[in-house]
């Protein structure tokens, strides 16, 4: 049985801090915000591991902070080379900004949910069964924004940056 109170218990540290509350000014895809995105995985992650009865904390913490990244993917400067391009570079740059605001809260599969979550784009097999539950639950949350099969470059962060108001 889901409960929002455990969920909110888990993730309580992360939202009140103020590196993560910055998220709620990047865009994500569409009209959705990284944090408001981020959210969506973590909350689908949180119920996906407590009915399989796996590693919830770890599988909500490291869903939360997937896409910790540290500037809108959108305003990024271009690159010359796909492996450097948003898409693929993305989960280390999460990963290390975890890891430097919460590194209390890291371990393995943390680290293996927030690195490999773009498989199959980081190419890199997810190790764990919580891993593959983000991977998946943030497929399932983009495609709620995703409308139009010619966007998916955009969305996947190797094409057609959308300009970002400021």
């Amino acid at each position: 049985m889901e409960n929002k109170e455990e969920f909110y218990e888990i993730i309580k540290e992360i939202l009140e801090h103020e590196e993560f509350q910055k998220r709620k000014q990047f865009p994500h895809h569409g009209e959705e915000t990284v944090y408001d995105h981020s959210m969506k995985v973590a909350y689908l992650s949180y119920k996906m591991a407590k009915k399989l009865k796996l590693d919830v904390k770890s599988a909500t913490i490291g869903a939360l902070l997937h896409d910790f990244y540290t500037t809108p993917w959108q305003t990024a400067p271009k690159v010359k080379r796909i492996r450097d391009m948003h898409g693929f570079m993305h989960p280390k740059i999460a990963y290390q900004n975890a890891k430097y605001y919460f590194p209390h809260l890291m371990n393995s599969k943390i680290e293996d949910i927030i690195t490999k979550h773009m498989f199959p784009l980081t190419l890199k097999i997810p190790k764990y069964r919580e891993s593959w539950i983000i991977t998946t639950a943030d497929k399932i949350a983009s495609l709620s924004v995703f409308k139009k099969p010619k966007d998916l470059p955009k969305y996947i962060g190797i094409r057609g940056k959308k300009k970002v108001k400021k």
